[in-house]
């Protein structure tokens, strides 16, 4: 059993919206002010690999799960066959402050190395627990994901929200700069399985689970920044390329856009994971928008066109892929979200290109769609 933090008194702490109204709770994590985009999650469990998730760079991310840090945090030196850490989705927290209805700071399982909060403080994250988080979830869902700063006060030091509320309006939404600049590999990085064949991966924002289950495929995977050309792509020789999941607004990454039209032109086998799909939507004259406040859950049910069968699936994004914009597309509509209608699955008409909005790799959250990774591959031994 792990003892209460060393805090000798409470740490106020205060979200502030850009609307001017405010969250006031008490703080766990690190000391400091913060600004981002404000999403919530409605997944149950799995705060590690939400935590790890790169395509969370820039927010400041809720969860409406009522107690969280409960099991603690696994260890970072615990690694799988290929040397990528087990429990974890990116090297490090990517979000940039988190908030809950009731932190545990007394975490019971058997594989926990220390609690959330201290986690959160060593990599210089704000915590804010002890507000209605119901209350600011309906905020969202009525107005849309909002820009707001989270502060975490040194002890003994009150909110000054005249200061905060000031500084709320003047926040630069992060989806306005290129995000996935941020999260990609700088280089290169392989991926070895003596394969018979090779896969790259175009890095937005990768997460850990994806080149896993690309991994346990049998297949090597060259992992590459996310503005590499069609040309230094094609010099792994691959059998297809793999687009990844990532933060922001697809549109800002027209490199990527770039190279992926050039693939899908020279007949590479092409595949898309969320952030892949919006780019492959854009790489073929579709067009994307920004969602209202995005689908962050484990539970999103979605229907496969070709067959009438329902998945329910894991997501992570703010952006979908305009349906009327496909019309004129080579692409056709593959799956779609029972619950608004939006895209959530794309097919080419011609090459060998298919794309998902949610995560079949799936960690955390259910398994019903690893199956399509098994197309992708499938698709790769004609090359």
């Amino acid at each position: 059993m792990y003892k209460k933090e060393s805090q000798e008194t409470e740490r106020k702490a205060a979200l502030v919206l850009e609307d001017g109204s405010y969250f006031l709770g008490t703080g766990f994590g690190a000391t400091g002010r913060v600004h981002g985009e404000i999403v919530f999650n409605t997944g149950m469990v799995g705060y590690p690999e939400v935590l790890t998730d790169p395509s969370y760079f820039g927010q400041i991310l809720v969860l409406t799960y009522p107690l969280v840090g409960n099991y603690g945090v696994p260890s970072w030196n615990a690694y799988d066959r290929w040397k990528i850490p087990k429990f974890f989705e990116s090297e490090g927290i990517k979000v940039n402050g988190f908030i809950v209805h009731e932190y545990c700071d007394t975490p019971h399982h058997w594989q926990s190395t220390q609690t959330l909060g201290n986690w959160l403080e060593k990599e210089n994250i704000p915590g804010l627990q002890g507000i209605d988080t119901r209350m600011l979830t309906k905020k969202l869902r009525v107005h849309g994901v909002m820009l707001g700063v989270l502060e975490v006060f040194r002890e003994g030091v009150d909110p000054n929200l005249n200061s905060l509320i000031k500084e709320a309006k003047r926040i630069p939404d992060p989806n306005e700069s290129d995000l996935v600049a941020r999260v990609t590999c700088s280089e290169p990085i392989l991926y070895y399985n003596e394969g018979r064949k090779t896969v790259v991966v175009i890095d937005c924002g990768v997460k850990y689970n994806l080149l896993r289950e690309l991994l346990a495929f049998g297949v090597d995977v060259v992992r590459v920044p996310y503005n590499f050309s069609a040309d230094e792509i094609m010099e792994y020789k691959p059998a297809g390329v793999l687009i990844s999941n990532g933060p922001g607004d697809p549109k800002k990454v027209q490199d990527t856009i770039f190279t992926v039209n050039n693939l899908i032109e020279d007949n590479v086998p092409v595949m898309g994971i969320c952030f892949g799909n919006q780019i492959i939507s854009l790489a073929c004259g579709g067009n994307t928008y920004k969602l209202k406040y995005g689908h962050r859950s484990q539970n999103q049910p979605c229907v496969d066109s070709n067959t009438g069968r329902c998945y329910i699936t894991t997501q992570n994004h703010g952006y979908a892929v305009s349906l009327d914009s496909l019309k004129d597309t080579n692409l056709e509509l593959w799956f779609q979200n029972l619950n608004d209608k939006t895209v959530e699955g794309l097919l080419h008409k011609r090459r060998n290109v298919i794309s998902v909005q949610f995560h079949p790799e799936h960690t955390a959250g259910p398994v019903d769609t690893r199956y399509i990774f098994d197309l992708f591959l499938k698709m790769l031994e004609g090359a």
